[in-house]
């Protein structure tokens, strides 16, 4: 892959929300341009590292994954890294996998994917963890581990067909082949398109959208979305009604609510959210 100094696996920065909130916004960047931002194992530990922090951040409210430069979200798992594996290490290197894939669904906040460039392998992977995808309109995204042999161990067998269907996950899987940013918004895997230029404008724009709305609402829509996957309907709605009725012994609730009702009376200001 790469040759010479090392290059810096991943660049977390925190921003402000547009309430001037510090650190309310986090860019989570897999920097290795020099090898198309490639996932090896320490670049997988440092992704992991950088989204349990995540978890530990109390002020955080959104977190963007992209990769550095415009030619590739991420390339793939590190092909140079793969070939030398043994089935114990290539088993460890997928469980690490899972666990990003894990922590990153686990977060109370939502994670955006700005995807720019290339999204194949364990970068499609990666980017089908978060909870949804904005693309550049050159993304091109795949699952083209049988090209190599092998199949995708990051979570992608499991999350692509949950985000497109069965059919169409079966598809893109055995022939791995690739698509362009407009077959995957059509597909459902990608949510939105952008120029190049506008990816993460736009991503930091939504950031900043879902900074204004109750994070405890947010955390709870994005539990509900995420454990009624595997239950029944009925089951769904039960967890669906806890998480509703919990939030009505929040401060944050009332303070919405107070917000909305002054401002049909007297044009008040929207609320102040506290996070609890």
């Amino acid at each position: 892959m790469s040759d010479g100094a090392p290059e810096v696996a991943v660049r977390v920065s925190d921003e402000a929300g547009p309430d001037g909130r510090e650190g309310a916004i986090r860019v989570v960047t897999i920097d290795r341009p020099r090898a198309l931002n490639a996932i090896d194992v320490a670049t997988m530990q440092a992704l992991l590292a950088a989204f349990e922090a995540c978890a530990h951040t109390p002020q955080l409210r959104v977190v963007i994954v992209t990769g550095a430069g415009e030619r590739a979200f991420v390339a793939g798992a590190d092909v140079a890294a793969l070939a030398g594996m043994t089935p114990v290490e290539a088993h460890g290197f997928s469980r690490l996998g899972h666990r990003v894939g894990a922590a990153i669904e686990a977060l109370p906040v939502p994670v955006i994917a700005a995807v720019n460039g290339f999204a194949l392998g364990g970068g499609c992977e990666l980017a089908l963890a978060c909870d949804f995808v904005y693309a550049s309109t050159t993304a091109r995204f795949g699952l083209t581990e049988a090209r190599l042999g092998v199949i995708p161990g990051f979570g992608g067998t499991v999350r692509l067909a949950k985000r497109i269907g069965v059919a169409r996950a079966k598809e893109l899987l055995f022939t791995a082949e690739t698509i362009d940013a407009a077959e995957a918004a059509r597909l459902g895997l990608v949510n939105r398109l952008c120029e190049p230029a506008a990816l993460m404008t736009e991503a930091r724009r939504v950031a900043g959208v879902i900074c204004a709305r109750a994070p405890l609402a947010v955390a709870s829509a994005k539990r509900a979305l995420h454990e009624s996957v595997d239950l029944t309907e009925a089951e769904a709605l039960t967890v669906e009604a806890d998480l509703f009725s919990a939030l009505f012994s929040t401060a944050d609730l009332r303070a919405g609510m107070r917000a909305f009702l002054d401002k049909l009376d007297k044009g008040g200001g929207p609320p102040v959210w506290q996070g609890r």
